[in-house]
């Protein structure tokens, strides 16, 4: 096979240990192969960069193993170039499975060609990747927070999600609060109502009559003080958010002066226009259901460079967004998507949800009720998630603001198709359909 790298090393990084095999091709075709252990300190860590300095290798590799190649890469990646591969892809062939076998194995198939690199954004990213990663985290702790609360109340008879559509709102939480200092008459917490919920007194009374006990008032005590916490984490990590997006570690130095092309260059080259964060944050939060924390954890998992995604379709790809192909003897099997970046998966269908919310109609919600009605609501929200995916693709290649295509897009799709369903519709309830050209 062709020699790609010449000088390539291949770690098999493990939480103790890492084996390291270094593969140098000399002038007269001959491979020279060497394996050594380090440890996973810091000062090992050290030590191996300045032993694959020696070896003056260009390019190194290893596997994704959970967050153990983290530390490996922060070190090498100022002196290296560092892949982080699919662990699926470097299967070592059947036989002796050894540590020094899977180094050697994976520099061989570097050395070769045979691997692709995993997207690793720079590291003002990667900062603002973790903070928007535990941001979701917490919000999902705060969610489960408040369920426990929930079944706390409906353990003790009050049935207030009955009448409240927010039992933790500002009067909800009063309600609340009164029960856990001993209050138990349902006129005085009834009366503890904000806003329109005054409107409702007399079921709020019914539903706030229960059977509260010690117990109850120690876990709704708990329970309070671990959610006001959450709440609390979750507003710093906010403000750290923002004060990272507002900083220059988030823009490589070499896009921080780009400016955007004008209408006749083209867009789809191999160097894309590359806009810095903050306006990618603005070009994110004109599509329909995309706010500003929604684009800050999309930009902080796709980055702002496109040219790792050279098209939207392997954006989704990457993102697992898109229908599995499954196909064998002519014959299509399992259409399911496949397992892709489940942050981003995560996000994208709250932005979806959000859309289908809306008041005014969009292309989006247009797209939603075009797919509900034949594939069902999980489907629909993967296909509006996979939609926003590629506009936001498409956004931050050329730097354009959304262009919504109208709720009436998919009616001039197709108007004659469209005009037959509608008269065999009223048709079939008993009516004779005569249509005209309108003047």
């Amino acid at each position: 096979m062709e020699t790609i790298y010449r000088r390539c090393a291949g770690l098999d990084v493990h939480k103790k240990s890492i084996q390291v095999c270094v593969r140098v091709m000399d002038d007269d075709g001959s491979v020279n192969q060497r394996t050594q252990r380090f440890g996973t300190m810091t000062g090992d860590l050290l030590r191996l960069r300045d032993w694959l300095s020696e070896w003056k290798v260009t390019h190194v590799t290893m596997e994704s193993t959970g967050v153990l190649w983290k530390p490996v890469f922060n070190i090498l990646e100022e002196a290296f170039t560092v892949w982080v591969c699919n662990a699926q892809h470097i299967k070592q062939v059947p036989g002796r499975k050894t540590d020094v076998k899977d180094c050697q194995w994976i520099a061989q198939l570097m050395q070769h060609g045979l691997l692709h690199p995993s997207f690793v954004p720079h590291r003002g990213l990667r900062d603002l990747r973790d903070l928007t990663r535990e941001r979701a985290q917490m919000m999902g702790e705060v969610t489960r927070v408040k369920n426990r609360i929930h079944k706390v109340l409906e353990d003790a008879n009050i049935k207030a999600s009955c009448v409240m559509s927010d039992v933790l709102g500002v009067s909800g939480r009063a309600i609340v609060a009164a029960i856990v200092e001993g209050t138990q008459d349902p006129e005085a917490l009834a009366e503890l109502a904000r806003g329109r919920l005054r409107a409702k007194t007399e079921a709020l009374r019914e539903a706030l009559e229960g059977r509260i006990n010690d117990p109850h008032r120690f876990m709704l005590r708990e329970h309070l003080r671990h959610l006001k916490a959450l709440e609390i984490l979750v507003a710093e990590l906010e403000a750290r958010i923002d004060t990272l997006w507002a900083s220059d570690a988030i823009n490589p130095p070499e896009v921080r002066e780009q400016t955007p092309p004008s209408g006749n260059e083209e867009v789809s080259g191999p160097e894309p226009f590359v806009p810095p964060f903050q306006d990618c944050v603005e070009l994110l939060d004109s599509i329909p259901g995309v706010n500003v924390r929604i684009a800050q954890t999309l930009l902080a998992e796709i980055g702002t460079d496109m040219a790792q995604f050279p098209t939207g379709a392997q954006l989704a790809s990457w993102a697992g967004l898109c229908p599995g192909n499954c196909e064998s003897a002519g014959k299509h099997h399992s259409g399911k998507t496949r397992h892709g970046n489940r942050w981003l998966r995560r996000i994208l269908t709250q932005a979806a949800w959000a859309v289908t919310r809306e008041k005014p109609g969009s292309y989006l919600k247009s797209l939603y009720r075009r797919v509900v009605r034949r594939r069902g609501k999980k489907r629909a929200i993967i296909a509006v998630g996979h939609a926003i995916l590629l506009t936001a693709h498409c956004l931050l290649s050329t730097g354009a603001y959304y262009y919504d295509l109208g709720q009436d897009y998919f009616d001039h799709l197709n108007q004659e198709r469209l005009t037959r369903y509608l008269v065999k519709r009223l048709e079939s309830l008993g009516h004779t359909v005569e249509l005209q050209p309108a003047a």
